[in-house]
């Protein structure tokens, strides 16, 4: 958005997801470890046993819902991680729902398969239209870039980090 500072942008080096699936588990093993910390609930809307894989093995409390949007629980949670497009009928109100079900400071990790350059902006908008923040871009690609090649990373998959996000007043600022 014009005016507001650009957020970072990381490379991940990961596998792609398989056909049919959201993440692959290398994904899902760095989203779980890179926002959430062990007491931290995981609300997995996505497609495929990657991300309860590494919601198991880093001992990390979830709900898994893999590709529902129903039955989130009472308690606010750390991370939500969804596919997109959702199933939701408008994504200013599905991410409103995210906002609702996230601690301060929680997180929402929206994973797209990369290439089509106005899905992330649609995505970005609505998010901030709900009272989301956004955070950080990932890039995920199939191997990390090399020392002193200019060559073009193979990039498969795009992931905006949203966040509900408090100014020292308590005030949602997204």
């Amino acid at each position: 958005m014009p005016g507001d500072p650009p957020v970072p942008i990381t490379v991940w080096p990961v596998p792609a997801p398989r056909a049919g699936e959201t993440m692959s588990d290398a994904m899902g093993v760095r989203l779980v470890h890179n926002l959430t910390h062990p007491s931290g609930l995981v609300i997995d809307l996505t497609t495929g046993p990657q991300l309860a894989r590494a919601v198991i093995a880093a001992r990390r409390r979830s709900h898994l819902h893999a590709g529902r949007h129903v039955g989130w629980g009472r308690e606010p949670a750390m991370l939500i991680v969804t596919g997109w497009p959702g199933t939701a009928a408008s994504p200013v109100g599905f991410f409103q729902r995210c906002l609702a079900n996230l601690v301060p400071g929680g997180c929402v990790a929206v994973l797209l398969p990369h290439g089509d350059v106005i899905v992330p902006v649609d995505v970005v908008v609505a998010a901030r239209q709900a009272g989301l923040a956004y955070l950080q871009h990932v890039v995920a690609a199939d191997r990390p870039p090399r020392r002193g090649h200019q060559g073009l990373l193979d990039i498969h998959t795009d992931v905006l980090i949203l966040t509900r996000s408090t100014t020292s007043a308590g005030q949602a600022d997204g």
